[in-house]
């Protein structure tokens, strides 16, 4: 073989190697075990390196690299509902879906400069603050929260009851002022009702603040009260409700539909799940109107499409706000979780929902937070006082 041609052999066999190489390399799950592992623990020890090389010779202090380098993963993904959180806001993450934890006592979702303030409970200290729905929270002790997921800027708030915290408050007409509130304990009202009386016939109103832990048995108390006394009809506002549990929604939902689906959930890695009515549904006769607006999401929206699509409801309100992704939490052994989206949802009529577009309700309603009274309730109550004749 001559000198030439063995060469251009070795030429090819190099590049094939080559190509292979960086497929592999990007696809190290088609990588035989033994190989793959070499490879995972070659990264592992780069990126070991590269950490202890920074915390030994960098010539200022440097900040918690690892917990850095993880919130920066889950951020490449660019899903805005995908969070690492590292052990500390892992705690004040289970508190707040168990239903409790200590802070100012108020609801809030993410917004491009920080947090937009979407209920204040009564008695709370940020009611006694003069924070509004509506207003804007965009500094915390001085801080800003712009741009930080809506778990990390909240538990900059939460803190042990009886200390205190500075928030920087923007009412959207006006300019910023701030505010200290002392942290309290806070039970989260998940589930409240009352009767009202239109036009000589009492109906009830139930509003349910999230789908934390257990919050389909504080309803399910609620709604029977209101029966027992008399009521008519249900309106259910899910207003400023963010959502919570998927499984506290399909009970939620169970409790107006006796039986048949609720949602199915499909990702990449997830098979289609089906998720029906669990049964113990109050009597359908009974007519129930949903109210809503930008502020219910995930678990609120799969209540409603389920109560819509299954022509149980009537939808009243603004669109809500656009979220059909599921997530999963997933304990890490340093205590954090990983808060990862894993699937889409489908509701009973196999929509799913848009991001940012939201389910458009039947009939529409907006409530004007710069007034003290609520525009938005008396249309569903006109709406659900028709439904009862």
């Amino acid at each position: 073989m001559s000198r030439r041609r063995t060469v251009a052999i070795a030429l090819a066999c190099a590049l094939v190697a080559l190509a292979a190489g960086l497929w592999l390399g990007g696809h190290p799950g088609d990588l035989p075990d033994p190989i793959r592992n070499a490879f995972v623990d070659d990264d592992r020890a780069v990126r070991a390196e590269v950490l202890d090389t920074i915390e030994d010779n960098y010539y200022r202090k440097v900040p918690d690299l690892e917990e850095r380098s993880l919130k920066a993963i889950v951020r490449s993904l660019r899903d805005p509902f995908s969070h690492y959180l590292s052990p500390k806001e892992a705690k004040a993450f289970r508190a707040s879906v168990e239903g409790r934890f200590e802070g100012v006592g108020m609801s809030v979702k993410q917004h491009r400069r920080g947090l937009e303030v979407l209920n204040v409970f009564e008695g709370s200290p940020a009611r006694r603050a003069g924070i509004r729905k509506g207003d804007l929270i965009t500094a915390v002790n001085g801080r800003s929260i712009a741009g930080q997921n809506s778990e990390v800027a909240t538990g900059r708030i939460k803190g042990q009851a009886g200390t205190r915290v500075r928030l920087t408050v923007v009412d959207p007409p006006g300019g910023p002022r701030t505010v200290e509130v002392e942290r309290e304990r806070i039970e989260v009202p998940v589930a409240q009702g009352r009767v009202v009386e239109r036009r000589g016939t009492k109906l009830g109103v139930l509003r349910l603040l999230s789908f934390s832990s257990g919050a389909h048995g504080l309803l399910r108390r609620q709604i029977d009260k209101l029966l027992d006394r008399g009521a008519q009809g249900l309106v259910l506002d899910l207003r400023g409700n963010g959502g919570g549990l998927l499984r506290e929604a399909v009970l939620v939902s169970s409790i107006f539909l006796e039986d048949g689906k609720i949602v199915s959930v499909r990702g990449r890695a997830r098979p289609e799940r089906t998720e029906d009515a669990v049964g113990g549904a109050i009597d359908p006769r009974i007519p129930v109107v949903v109210l809503v607006d930008g502020g219910s999401a995930s678990a609120s929206e799969i209540t409603t499409g389920a109560l819509r699509d299954r022509h149980r409801a009537t939808v009243v309100g603004t669109r809500t706000f656009g979220k059909g992704l599921v997530q999963e939490v997933e304990p890490l052994s340093n205590g954090g979780v990983l808060d990862i989206t894993v699937a889409n949802y489908y509701l009973p009529d196999g929509e799913t929902i848009p991001r940012g577009k939201g389910i458009k309700p039947a009939v529409a309603a907006r409530d004007d937070p710069d007034t003290r009274r609520d525009e938005a309730l008396p249309v569903a109550l006109d709406t659900l006082l028709k439904k009862t004749r």
